[in-house]
């Protein structure tokens, strides 16, 4: 089966890569800077660009893992947002109507559409009703109130995912386990004398990349199209539990103080996703453990630090 990867060169996208190679899976990716002998460069905002790629390459399906994704930069550019998520995503949905409609189509949404979650409805299934309240979650529940339109009026092969937050290898800094285990290592570098976190009161649903991708591969081979998947582990993890395991793992002793500015504006307490959907139709269940996960994460960042 040949896929194409739009956004081979990100944090989810290179591991997706190695999930289908060993599915034994035909890639061809996208990138927005490079391309090379398997890359091809494309634009998603340049609709040109998107369906010249689509044409040529002519995939099975396609996983359409490029986006904005960071909460905290949509706030800072609302507008950049909108363009990346929403009309990047018409785009590929114009691109796929227009020369197969049978190619098969995930497209990635965000546990952040559900918005304002209390304690009482936290384990949250896909029947939950959204309510975004970041500028990122906004432009996610547009992006898949647009393509379930596709889905319906033009009878096209199209999966949703609504994913909650996953961590690994390679996950840039910027997200908090990231910020965090790269903090530790810059500690234990010298380049820095205390570990700077933002809120650690609150509980979300984690879960490793490879577990992740792996989601993405099942739903496309077994999932049913036009519906939206919950992807998470189904448990939530603290904060604050989680960064003192990673500082258990540390070489050195780890000061830590509060830094405002990584405070969001606004931010839910608790979240904890429902994947019986994913898990009923497709027979996926994580696999990594969490722990190690951390430790992994870790690892890479004293690598790149040569500690």
């Amino acid at each position: 089966m040949r896929a194409l990867i739009v956004g081979i060169d990100g944090f989810v996208g290179g591991h997706l890569k190695k999930e289908l190679i060993s599915n034994e899976y035909d890639i061809i990716g996208t990138s927005l800077r490079h391309s090379s002998k398997n890359i091809l460069k494309m634009d998603i905002l340049d609709y040109k660009s998107v369906f010249e790629v689509i044409e040529r390459v002519k995939p099975d399906v396609i996983f359409h893992v490029a986006g904005q994704s960071s909460v905290s930069l949509s706030w800072q550019k609302p507008q950049l947002t909108f363009e990346i998520n929403v009309v990047g995503t018409i785009n590929i949905l114009e691109a796929v109507k227009n020369i197969n409609k049978d190619i098969r189509l995930l497209i990635i949404g965000s546990s952040d559409q559900y918005g304002n979650i209390t304690e009482s409805n936290s384990f949250v299934d896909e029947n939950v009703p959204l309510n975004p309240y970041t500028p990122y979650g906004i432009s996610k529940c547009t992006q898949e109130q647009t393509a379930l339109l596709y889905s319906k009026i033009y009878n096209m092969n199209i999966y949703l995912t609504r994913s909650f937050n996953h961590i690994g290898v390679g996950q840039k800094k910027g997200f908090v386990i990231s910020d965090i285990a790269s903090g530790i290592a810059d500690v234990e570098n010298k380049k820095s004398d205390k570990l700077l976190v933002g809120n650690l009161s609150v509980l979300r649903d984690f879960l490793d990349v490879r577990d992740v991708v792996r989601a993405y591969r099942m739903i496309v081979e077994k999932g049913n199209p036009g519906t939206v998947y919950n992807v998470g582990s189904g448990n939530t993890y603290c904060i604050e539990t989680l960064m003192n395991s990673l500082i258990s793992m540390a070489k050195c002793k780890i000061t830590v103080e509060k830094d405002m500015s990584r405070m969001r504006k606004s931010d839910m307490h608790i979240i904890r996703c429902n994947n019986e959907r994913l898990v009923n139709d497709t027979g996926w269940k994580p696999e990594y453990n969490i722990q190690k996960t951390l430790e992994d994460v870790l690892n890479s960042f004293r690598k790149a630090n040569n500690v």
